[in-house]
């Protein structure tokens, strides 16, 4: 992972680990924009629920790089979307630099978090 990005990428950790009051990862980050993406705000949700909020934040977070594209909401208002192009083969490490710039563009596009500052 380059410099620009690990920086930014510990930027967005502190800032939201901070604002929820506990060290958050890779996976309660995606979790978090998963939440913020169905729109319906917290609640307790099912495992299976929290597997399906984790694959909205992917799908939504790789759509800015054009491999989804939004398809819309189904009655219960859960968003979906279609595979544009098939991710070319990656290995772990690859994976998680490609979703960590994705999660790092997506609240770049956030006006609320400002990369300009510190906290």
């Amino acid at each position: 992972m380059d410099l620009e990005l690990e920086n930014q990428w510990n930027k967005i950790c502190k800032k939201i680990s901070k604002q929820f009051d506990q060290d958050l990862d890779l996976q309660g980050i995606l979790f978090l924009i998963g939440v913020q993406e169905l729109g319906k705000g917290y609640k307790i949700f099912s495992k299976d629920e929290k597997v399906e909020l984790m694959h909205i934040a992917v799908c939504k977070l790789l759509e800015s790089f054009s491999y989804y594209e939004f398809a819309g909401r189904d009655e219960q208002g859960w968003p979906h979307w279609n595979l544009n192009e098939k991710l070319p083969p990656l290995k772990p490490m690859q994976q998680e630099i490609l979703v960590k710039e994705a999660i790092v563009e997506y609240f770049k596009n956030d006006s609320v978090f400002d990369f300009t500052t510190e906290n």
